[in-house]
């Protein structure tokens, strides 16, 4: 929660969905998700709705894959800056 709120993110039961799924994925994978493997891991569990780009970007601010691995305790993501 201190590093949403640093980020200016207000959790939501949807932004805790794609953080688990990331936590998920670096489970499954061993790495933190880069931005389209996030969305077709997101839309995998949680339908085309929710699995896109546009809808994960608003979620966090423009910046997905970075923050949802920076809030999920994750490495960042190997390609993001």
């Amino acid at each position: 929660m201190a590093i949403a709120n640093t980020e200016g993110i207000e959790m939501t039961d949807a932004h805790w969905q794609v953080v688990g799924l990331a936590r998920q994925f670096y489970l499954e994978f061993d790495m933190s998700p880069n931005m389209r493997p996030l969305v077709n891991y997101v839309k995998l569990h949680l339908g085309p709705d929710c699995g896109n780009s546009m809808y994960l970007m608003r979620l966090f601010n423009g910046s997905a894959a970075k923050l949802t691995s920076k809030i999920a305790g994750l490495p960042k993501p190997s390609n993001c800056l």
